[in-house]
Parts: C-alpha cells; sequence; structure tokens
C-alpha cells in the first residue's frame, strides 16, 4: 500500500480534478448498482407470490423505527398498492422500465468513470516520459558511459508504461473497487447482518491465498525489465553497428545472441504472466466456493422457518454477494499490476533520482574572452586511474594550438573538461582569470564550437542541421555558412535544396559532406573558441581538401584547438604541445619540435618524414 501511495503522490497532484470527478461517478455507479439489482425483490414477489403481508404505510419522520425499516416496509406498501390498481402484470412491466432506467443510469456513470480516467493515464504517460527525456539531456556526459543506450530506451518504453498500468491499477485499487465493496457491503449488513458475519468468516481465507501467490511477483518483474532492457541494447549495437556486422559476416553470431537473451526474457514473462493469469480463476474458484458455502448455511436457515431473511431478500442478498466478488477479484488483479508497476519505477527512478555533477554556479559570472585560457594544474580521472596528471597550459586568444599524441593519453578529456562535459577532481581551469565553475553552463559553452571527427547530424533538414541551436536564423545566414563551408553546392544540387532531409545520423551523405555541414553549423554559431576533434582524420584525399578549406576559413581570428592523429594537419599551429600518459611532454611548434628528436619527432616518422 505504500507503494501505490508513493506512485499517486508522485504523478497524480497535476489531474486532482480528474481523479474528483472519476470517484464521484464510481459511487454514483456503485450506489445505482444497488437499486438496480434491489429490484429482484420485488420482482420475484410478484411472480412468486410469495409475500402475502399486510402492510401499511409508516410516516418518514415516525419515531421508534429505524429508517431502514421504514424503507422495507413502505416500499412492500408501495408494490402492494400498485398490484391492487393495475394488478400483477402492470406492476411487473413497471418493475422492468425501472430497472431499465436505474441500469442506463449507472452504465453512463459507469462510462464517465472510466472516461475522466483517460487523461490521468495519458498524462502520467507524457509527464513521465517528459521528465525521463529532460533528465537525460541534463544528466553530465559521464552518466551515459555507464548506461546502455538501449536499456535507457526500454525504460522509457517498457517501464513507463507498466508504471502507467499502475497507476490505473491504484486508481482502481483505492477509487473504484474499494467504493463497490464498501457499498456492497453495508446493503449485505443491511439486507442480514447475520449472514454477512458469516461470510466475514469465511472471506479471509481467500484473501491469504491470493496474497500467499503474489509475494515474489515484483522481483521478478524487476528482473524481467532489466532483461528487457539488455534485449533493447543488442537492437540499438546492432542498428549502430549493421555494417560492421555485415562486413564481418557475423550475423549468426549476433543473431544467436539475441536469440539466447530473447529467450530468457520469454521464460522469465512466462513465469510472471502465469502466476499473474492464475489470480482470475484461483479468486473465481474461491469466490464461487464461499458463494455456494453461504447458500448452504442461508438456504437452510429459511428451509427451517426462522424468519431471518425471506427467499427474494436471500436470492438479492446473494447476488449483491456474487457481485461484491468482481471488485475483490480486480482488487487481485491490480495488486499484481501494481507490484510490476512499482518493480519498473525502481529502474526509471535510477534515471530520475541520479544526480549531476555538474552544478551551476550560485553567484555567476559573465564570460568576456579578452585573453587567454588557463589550464592550471589540473588532475582528472573517470574511474580510479589519472587520465590527466598536472596538467599547465596557457591559450592565448587568437591563437591556434594542436593537442598530439596516441590514444588514451587525454587529448579528447581536455577539451570535455573545457566544456565542462566533466569536472576535474584537482586543479582549475581559467578564462580571463574567471574559474569555468563560476560561469553558467549555457554562457560557456556558447562560447565554444565543435568539429568532431564523427559530424553528429540529425534526421532533418540541411537548413535544420545548420541552424542548430540558434533561435530566429534567416535562410540567408545559413546560405552563408554553408558557402564558407563549401556545402552550398551539393545542397543546392539535392532535390528540395535547404529543405531536403539527410536522413538518419546524415546517413544519405557522403563523409566528407557530412563533416561540411558539421562545419557550416560551426560557422554559423561562430563561437570564440573552436575545438576540432580530428576533423579530417576518416576523409578520403578529395574530401579531405575541401574540408580542410573550410576549416581553415572557420578557423581564422579565432582560438582554436586542434586534435589530431594526422600529424600533417597541424604543421602550421602557433603551438603543439605533446601529451603522453596524461601529460604534456613537449611543446613547441612544428619545426623546433622535430628538431627535438623526442617523441613528436618518433610520432612524425611513424607517418612518414613530415619536416
Amino acid at each position: 500500500m505504500k507503494g501505490i501511495i508513493t506512485i499517486l503522490n508522485r504523478f497524480l497532484p497535476p489531474y486532482k480534478k480528474y481523479v474528483v470527478l472519476s470517484f464521484l461517478f464510481n459511487i454514483l455507479t456503485a450506489i445505482l448498482n444497488v437499486f438496480s439489482l434491489a429490484t429482484i425483490i420485488p420482482i420475484l414477489q410478484v411472480l412468486f407470490k410469495v409475500n402475502n403481508k399486510v402492510f401499511e404505510f409508516i410516516p418518514w419522520g415516525a419515531k421508534d423505527v429505524s429508517l431502514i425499516d421504514i424503507v422495507l416496509n413502505n416500499g412492500n406498501w408501495y408494490m402492494s398498492q400498485l398490484i391492487a390498481t393495475h394488478g400483477s402484470s402492470k406492476t411487473l412491466m413497471f418493475l422492468a422500465i425501472a430497472l431499465v432506467i436505474i441500469t442506463l443510469f449507472k452504465t453512463g456513470n459507469a462510462y464517465f468513470g472510466s472516461y475522466f480516467t483517460i487523461p490521468i493515464r495519458t498524462g502520467v504517460v507524457k509527464d513521465i516520459r517528459n521528465k525521463i527525456n529532460d533528465k537525460i539531456l541534463a544528466l553530465h556526459i559521464g552518466f551515459f558511459s555507464e548506461e546502455r543506450k538501449g536499456d535507457i530506451l526500454a525504460r522509457i518504453s517498457g517501464d513507463v508504461n507498466e508504471v502507467e498500468n499502475s497507476v490505473m491499477s491504484s486508481l482502481d485499487m483505492l477509487f473504484k473497487n474499494p467504493i463497490l465493496i464498501l457499498i456492497y457491503l453495508v446493503t449485505m449488513i443491511v439486507l442480514s447482518w447475520q449472514l454477512t458475519l458469516f461470510v466475514f468468516a469465511v472471506l479471509p481465507i481467500m484473501g491469504y491465498v491470493m496474497g500467499t501467490v503474489g509475494k515474489t511477483l515484483k522481483r521478478s518483474s524487476f528482473e524481467a525489465q532489466n532483461k528487457w532492457g539488455e534485449l533493447m541494447s543488442q537492437i540499438e549495437e546492432t542498428l549502430s553497428g549493421l555494417r560492421i556486422i555485415k562486413a564481418f559476416n557475423a550475423e549468426n553470431k549476433i543473431s544467436k545472441r539475441f536469440y539466447a537473451g530473447s529467450d530468457l526474457f520469454r521464460k522469465m514473462s512466462n513465469r510472471i504472466a502465469r502466476r499473474q493469469y492464475l489470480a482470475h480463476p484461483m479468486s473465481e474458484f474461491l469466490g464461487t466456493l464461499t458463494i455456494a458455502i453461504v447458500l448452504w448455511f442461508g438456504g437452510s436457515l429459511i428451509l427451517g422457518g426462522n424468519g431471518l431473511i425471506d427467499a427474494a431478500t436471500f436470492i438479492y442478498y446473494l447476488t449483491i454477494f456474487y457481485s461484491i466478488i468482481n471488485p475483490i477479484k480486480e482488487f487481485s488483479r491490480s495488486a499484481y499490476a501494481v507490484q510490476r508497476g512499482l518493480a519498473s519505477m525502481e529502474r526509471i527512478d535510477k534515471i530520475l533520482s541520479a544526480q549531476n555533477d555538474i552544478l551551476e554556479p550560485q553567484h555567476p559570472q559573465k564570460l568576456v574572452f579578452e585573453n587567454q585560457i588557463h589550464y592550471n594544474n589540473v588532475w582528472f580521472k573517470y574511474n580510479k586511474d589519472w587520465v590527466l596528471k598536472g596538467i599547465d597550459l596557457k591559450i592565448e586568444k587568437g591563437k591556434t594550438i594542436a593537442l598530439v599524441g596516441q590514444s588514451g593519453s587525454g587529448k579528447s578529456t581536455m577539451t570535455d573538461l573545457l566544456s565542462r562535459f566533466y569536472d576535474i577532481q584537482e586543479g582549475s581551469i581559467f578564462i580571463d582569470n574567471i574559474n569555468i565553475k563560476d560561469i553558467t553552463l549555457h554562457d560557456l559553452r556558447s562560447k565554444i564550437g565543435y568539429v568532431t571527427q564523427e559530424a553528429i547530424l540529425f534526421n532533418d533538414t540541411f537548413f535544420n542541421n545548420i541552424a542548430f541551436g540558434k533561435k530566429n536564423v534567416s535562410e540567408e545566414d545559413v546560405i552563408q555558412a554553408a558557402k564558407v563551408a563549401n556545402a552550398h553546392d551539393f545542397i543546392m544540387a539535392t532535390q528540395y535544396g535547404y529543405q531536403t532531409n539527410i536522413g538518419d545520423r546524415g546517413g544519405k551523405l557522403s563523409g566528407g559532406q557530412r563533416q561540411r555541414i558539421s562545419i557550416a553549423r560551426a560557422v554559423l554559431k561562430n563561437p570564440e573558441i573552436l575545438i576540432l576533434d580530428e576533423a579530417t582524420s576518416a576523409l578520403d584525399t578529395d574530401s579531405e581538401k575541401l574540408v580542410q578549406d573550410a576549416l581553415e576559413k572557420l578557423m581564422k581570428n579565432r582560438t582554436t584547438i586542434i586534435i589530431a592523429h594526422r600529424l600533417s594537419t597541424i604543421k602550421n599551429a602557433d603551438n603543439i604541445h605533446v601529451l603522453k600518459e596524461g601529460q604534456i611532454v613537449e611543446s613547441g611548434d612544428h619545426n623546433s619540435l622535430y628538431l627535438l628528436n623526442g617523441y613528436y619527432t618518433k610520432l612524425c616518422n611513424m607517418q612518414g618524414d613530415l619536416n
């Protein structure tokens, strides 16, 4: 029950209006259902002429007579008057018409009770998915190095659906089924408190058995959802690496791996579903068993002639009791759904409750870049081992510097720290004597432009990819940026020009074209600090010339940090800093470093004589 309240407290407040309306219509439905079933008594009395007693009207305000006795007496008196005035046949017709009218109102209220739960269901799902999406955008990049993309997709799809079902089941558990059970129970007590007392002695057995069946469902559901996340991760990896899979003829290997995971998930789902489906037949059997016991007990009392309850009322009592069985069964089903939802909520909360280590400053300073960037004794590690060790580096405004070294030496990490994708553990980074931790992320990153080895493009038009992140951009500005990046001509050669969709991740374009769109995006941003991370390393010679020309235009009058493996691309840099195992071991221009005959010279010789 605590878990249910927790879920409802988190997600229902925006939809209180719909909850109240649904609650009211559910009450009306239950009351009208009792009245519609109550027509059974006079119908049976008229049909079988089982009531020959003479009734006198009792005033509604009469003292020393309970309201229930007055209602039952006056109802019987009114029925006898109808039979005396119109005859049994017409009275039966009147009762049938009353039954239809009451049922019409009852079903109408039942519809509106469900009608007002729909905005709750769709709203809760929307809110959770929006929160997950916002959290994904807000969390630092390091969080996702530990989480698989497919598992996150599974949480935003399958787990959210489980929580949706859990919320609806929680509403049924608190605002529908208990109302029906309570009103039916009160009616049963009014009809015969002795019989109801006997029922109370039998019903707990059914509840105990049902509770025993569902004890392990939450744990099983949690394990199954984790396995589903693994399968989604495999699919995401397959889509991303389809070219490599085919190139290495690894289709069978990938297929077998997926089959094994899918089969295990199927077995887990089977266990959960079998336990869940056991709830309905078990509750129906136990309910029928209970009714049979009540039928035997109550029937024995009537046949014994002790006057505890008459036959027609006993049939009505049994009908009410049978009606109470269904909400009890639904209550038990809801308990299963809630357990599954709670298991899914734990997985969703791993994202929603994740702490963002990259914090905004409480008293931010305005950044105006005029002089230099200063890495001051910077130490950084992702896990246990230090990736950067005591980096001291000054980058003058307007200069082009290059970071070179083998893979894993810390080149890309240095630029990631400048943009605060990660925060350093020791030391600090300053821009004009302002610690970057004292600058808002938006202000800091607005000064920095990126062109990476893998051009990150979106399934959208050329225009929107170039204008990405910019507001109120004119077509002229986009075209000018594309021209600077040597991209205008091939864009205009497409079917719809700048409004042509480039496909998923720019899949309709060549590598050089994708890179030039990425450069055009950086041109339009017009950043003061430009980071080029292996921007031409994956291109052929012809494409590299076009891209290199575009980059040279982009680099003019900017502070540029180049990360490069291909040393031929950084010969003209003002300063080259050589990294080895997280430390700067050599610095200078190309010629002076080459003449040192040190580590840089070794790197150059490995790629051919670049001197």
